[in-house]
């Protein structure tokens, strides 16, 4: 494989915290898509929610402590670094900047933010820059909306193969093989009540967690 062809994967996420659901998607998909690296891109600003919470730079070292020396996995702080709203289309468009026009680039996403994705920012767009890779997720068995299936249908393709044979603008639905349902909400759920989250996360991140007092019940 020459270098114009290299294989390359954004998987972006907010990571409030990391934890071991979100590693293992990461190390299969790496696996499943023979990628070269996978760059996981926390995101600028969560969703609006309650008490505890991190800031985003936190969330950064977090996801550091989490990979480790993982081989393939890169933590990548762009759009912490970019001021305003972080879409994906411009983060895409940033990437593949980087790589060249030849690489394959994938965006990867899970089940539940493909069903809304005819909402986000220029979402024809993406298929500009990159594939789309849909990792199912488990209960999530909804219809696709026809707003979804019109952006989608005709970009289907079966394997990783047939993805792999263009740069961008594939659409590949993907079954990894350990689905582990761990929730970031039910992780902060149980630091926040003083209760442990052994084997939820890397131990370097509840380690992290603990040093740094992040996500306790605010006095």
């Amino acid at each position: 494989m020459s270098q114009t062809e290299q294989r390359i994967g954004m998987l972006g996420g907010t990571f409030d915290p990391v934890h071991l659901g979100h590693l293992r998607s990461a190390v299969e998909l790496h696996e499943a898509l023979s990628l070269d690296r996978l760059h996981m891109i926390p995101a600028q600003q969560p969703p609006l929610r309650g008490r505890p919470q991190v800031s985003a730079k936190q969330r950064l070292a977090l996801l550091e402590a989490g990979i480790g020396a993982t081989p393939g996995l890169i933590a990548d702080d762009r759009e912490l670094r970019r001021d305003g709203p972080s879409y994906s289309v411009d983060t895409l468009a940033e990437l593949r900047e980087e790589v060249g026009e030849q690489a394959r680039l994938v965006m990867a996403i899970g089940f539940d933010a493909f069903l809304r994705l005819a909402q986000w920012h220029q979402p024809e767009r993406l298929f500009e820059f990159a594939h789309l890779v849909v990792i199912a997720r488990p209960g999530y068995e909804d219809p696709l909306p026809a707003s979804l299936m019109e952006l989608v249908a005709h970009r289907r393709v079966d394997s990783v193969d047939a993805l792999m044979q263009r740069p961008c603008g594939g659409y590949l639905p993907l079954e990894l093989p350990s689905l582990m349902a761990i929730s970031a909400t039910y992780i902060r759920e149980r630091l926040e009540a003083g209760k442990s989250v052994r084997y939820l996360l890397p131990e370097a991140v509840e380690l992290a967690i603990t040093q740094d007092g992040l996500y306790r019940q605010r006095e």
